[in-house]
């Protein structure tokens, strides 16, 4: 994508940091927000991208973990057991 569309890829970069930095979260609860999205919709690389940048904006392994279960009765308990299948990964390969 980034050879190919450079102009599309910097301008959803650009709408990314326009809209974390529009209202009040910090950067972790929006992270944990976006960890929580992806999980829902069954996206590997989102919840692996968003748990990475959740841990570098300070969240603690237990809060990604918690994150996640409050999906439990939302998303249904076989995606929320992936998801922490996938972050486990990322938690054990910082």
């Amino acid at each position: 994508m980034q050879e190919r569309f450079p102009e599309v890829l910097k301008a959803v970069q650009n709408l990314g940091t326009t809209v974390r930095t529009a209202g009040p979260l910090d950067n972790k609860t929006s992270e944990l927000i976006q960890l929580g999205v992806a999980a829902s919709l069954g996206s590997v690389g989102a919840v692996n991208s968003h748990a990475r940048r959740a841990l570098q904006a300070g969240a603690s392994e237990e809060e990604l973990q918690h994150a996640l279960l409050l999906l439990i009765s939302t998303i249904g308990f076989p995606k929320v057991a992936a998801a922490l299948a996938w972050i486990q990964e990322v938690l054990d390969n910082p």
